[in-house]
């Protein structure tokens, strides 16, 4: 892991350095509404008011504005399950809150489903994000035992929640993956999914995680989860990501330029871009797909492209592949404005 994240490294600052001397400068950046590394926010990956707004409120100490807006989502599922994924990452943190909410609606499916969420946020904040090598027999067995315990949690939240709802089934996917359910055990939760959601692009990009090599699959149904996602669902769902994501995540960190040029790679980014464009534009998910966009076309050096990815995100920096180096708002500026760049070297 360690080597990964130093070769990452070291590849973004190659590639800056190569683009230094033409970049534009910050005052004409600036000029043309281009925002600084300082005002890149690297909590969210668009400007989702809603979902800071209810922060907000809950590190208040308020949960309701948590409530309505689960209650608001109807059956907008994707933005549901986004939704009570945000608001469990701050239950996580402290739920003295979401007890206060529990207290005043007991009953409450949104309350239920934040608590499940929460325990297992809990329990892999407790593992780390480190390889099992490099992970502590303490932090595994703490790991476990929060997991075990949010599964009658979820009991609860499922029944607790309408039956057209696959969102307490959604965010089961992570526990499964954390105690290693079994293929069959997958495969009962995914039926459960789909036959409420077909195309949760949520659900999809956490499945695809758990058949990862090295988590519960492999290389091979891996993929083949990914490409039967994407070659049969209409377009505006997102799926085409899913084999762009497998690239991203096993063969980024270690491909030379010419990878990047490949027609394999090159055929995943134009499906996704078609994809892209028939997605609706409040769709939680969109905006992740245009900033791994914008980064794999800077890579291809399809400049203007990955502008106009850019320009769409510009101010907003919390995802993948930003989010991997430790300064996420420099890697992003970085790349932003090295397509830039390019962009205007290309018209002259």
């Amino acid at each position: 892991m360690l080597l990964s994240l130093i070769v990452i490294a070291v590849s973004v600052v190659i590639w800056v350095w190569r683009k230094r001397r033409a970049t534009p400068s910050a005052a004409r950046l600036a000029a043309e509404g281009w925002l600084p590394p300082e005002r890149q926010n690297v909590d969210r990956s668009f400007a989702d008011h809603e979902a800071i707004a209810v922060v907000a409120a809950l590190e208040r100490g308020d949960w309701q504005p948590a409530a309505q807006a689960l209650e608001a989502t109807g059956t907008d599922w994707e933005r549901r399950s986004a939704l009570a994924g945000i608001i469990a990452e701050e239950a996580a943190k402290d739920d003295a809150w979401l007890r206060a909410w529990e207290a005043a609606r007991p009953g409450d499916s949104g309350a239920a489903l934040v608590k499940a969420e929460a325990k297992v946020a809990v329990a892999w904040q407790i593992r780390g994000t480190a390889w099992a090598k490099d992970t502590t027999a303490e932090q595994f067995m703490g790991f476990h035992r929060v997991l075990e315990e949010a599964r009658e949690d979820f009991a609860r939240a499922a029944a607790l929640a309408a039956p057209e709802d696959p969102t307490p089934y959604v965010a089961r996917i992570p526990l499964y993956k954390g105690t290693g359910a079994s293929h069959e055990e997958m495969r009962k939760l995914w039926t459960e999914i789909t036959s409420r959601a077909p195309y949760h692009y949520g659900a999809h990009s956490g499945a695809l995680s758990y058949w990862f090599p090295r988590w519960c699959g492999s290389e091979e149904l891996a993929l083949e989860f990914a490409w039967t996602a994407a070659r049969t669902a209409p377009p505006g769902n997102l799926m085409t990501m899913l084999p762009l994501q497998y690239w991203y995540h096993h063969l980024d960190d270690d491909a030379p330029d010419v990878a990047y040029r490949s027609v394999h790679l090159t055929t995943m980014i134009n499906a996704t871009l078609m994809d892209v464009a028939a997605c609706r534009p409040d769709h939680p998910w969109l905006a992740d797909a245009r900033h791994l966009l914008a980064y794999l076309l800077t890579k291809q050096e399809r400049y203007t492209e990955a502008v106009e990815q850019f320009r769409l995100l510009d101010g907003w920096v919390g995802a993948a592949p930003w989010t991997h180096y430790t300064k996420p708002e420099l890697a992003f500026c970085g790349y932003r404005d090295g397509a830039i760049t390019g962009a205007r070297q290309a018209r002259r």
